[in-house]
């Protein structure tokens, strides 16, 4: 049976899947094994680690509850990423999709869990190195836990739309505003986590999909939100790696905010109908991000993904306020009012330049604050 451990509500962390890139052609290139080398020779006490393929680095904050602290924590890891990648003349990118790397060119990171994985699903192991956000947000109980997961899961298109950064893939523009999000759908348990009502039948769910050898842990179900009961958190898993960070820690915010308004309205009950809309409004989101469409399946009236983004901005203003993120907010406000996101800006530097190198190059420039 899983264990829940509980920890303390609202408290948050951030994972950042980051590309590594040649300062040729700003191809991906396998330098994870060097930069930790080099970073490593350093007692820094930041957990930077590989990923499933050998051209990605992961970078995760410790527990924040105020977001501008986790922002200095990111600013010194990149310090000190930066610095060594300089060393070996690399480049490091935010986006949630290298824009014309090949898949088969990768290589799988040496470790018996990669290997694992490589083994289990074939050639999708390596079209797995795509790059993404991951946020954890704390709940005092695995309760708790799974109803906020459920009622986070309308807002699942807000994190898709504010983070969208992965326009091209393996040469061409997929016409998405997220394209990294098909390469995920290829598991077989990817999606949601189904509807259950607290953790003990979350537990029996488990138990059921345990003995029928189907997973071993919690690592096999590839939801766009799922609990995580190691860490006491509920983790995020939609969005792209914004190319800033100053993006990436606004969403961590968001989330925190709205997790502390689901908490407190406790006449928010979670509905299997939210289902019926999701993976509708989940492809409005990847496809055509705040132009996207957008199903209430509380009230089945439709709106645009940016309406509702900012309805729900308002909605949170004083508990933005309450809590300190309001300046978070005012930046994703920002964001949507202006119109553009990092796939937009992507694809206006391409349009400049005609030469996805280039974009890549600039893409690198904006992470290491060049």
């Amino acid at each position: 049976m899983l264990e829940f451990n509980n920890s303390t509500p609202l408290t948050m962390g951030v994972e950042l899947e980051l590309q590594i890139v040649n300062r040729r052609d700003y191809n991906l290139t396998r330098g994870s094994d060097d930069l930790l080398q080099i970073i490593n020779k350093t007692e820094h006490g930041y957990d930077i680690k590989p990923e499933i393929t050998e051209s990605m680095i992961e970078i995760a904050t410790s527990v924040h509850i105020d977001h501008h602290e986790m922002l200095t924590e990111l600013t010194a890891m990149r310090t000190l990423l930066v610095a060594a990648a300089d060393k070996l003349n690399l480049g490091l990118a935010g986006g949630g999709a290298h824009p014309f790397q090949h898949w088969e060119d990768q290589r799988i990171y040496p470790t018996d869990r990669y290997r694992l994985v490589s083994e289990l699903y074939g050639y999708l192991a390596k079209q797995f190195t795509v790059y993404g956000q991951h946020i954890h947000i704390g709940c005092p109980s695995g309760d708790e836990a799974i109803r906020l997961a459920h009622l986070l899961a309308r807002t699942m298109p807000h994190f898709i739309t504010l983070s969208a950064s992965s326009p091209f893939y393996q040469g061409v523009d997929t016409t998405f505003q997220s394209s990294r999000l098909t390469s995920i759908n290829a598991f077989p348990l990817s999606g949601t986590m189904p509807f259950v009502n607290d953790w003990e039948a979350f537990n029996a769910y488990f138990d059921k999909m345990s003995r029928l050898g189907i997973v071993a842990s919690m690592k096999d179900f590839y939801w766009d939100i799922r609990p995580k009961p190691e860490y006491g958190t509920v983790e995020i898993r939609v969005c792209d790696t914004p190319l800033a960070i100053e993006t990436a820690v606004a969403l961590g915010a968001y989330a925190q905010t709205l997790s502390k308004y689901f908490f407190a309205q406790r006449d928010l009950q979670p509905t299997a109908d939210t289902a019926l809309t999701y993976s509708y409004n989940r492809f409005q989101a990847c496809r055509f991000g705040l132009n996207g469409a957008l199903i209430n399946p509380i009230t089945g009236k439709q709106s645009s993904i940016k309406d509702d983004i900012l309805q729900t901005f308002d909605m949170l203003k004083d508990v933005a306020e309450e809590m300190g993120t309001d300046d978070a907010i005012e930046l994703l406000r920002h964001r949507v009012l202006s119109g553009q996101s990092d796939a937009d800006w992507l694809r206006a530097s391409y349009e400049k330049s005609g030469s996805l190198s280039d974009v890549v190059r600039q893409q690198s420039a904006v992470w290491m604050a060049r």
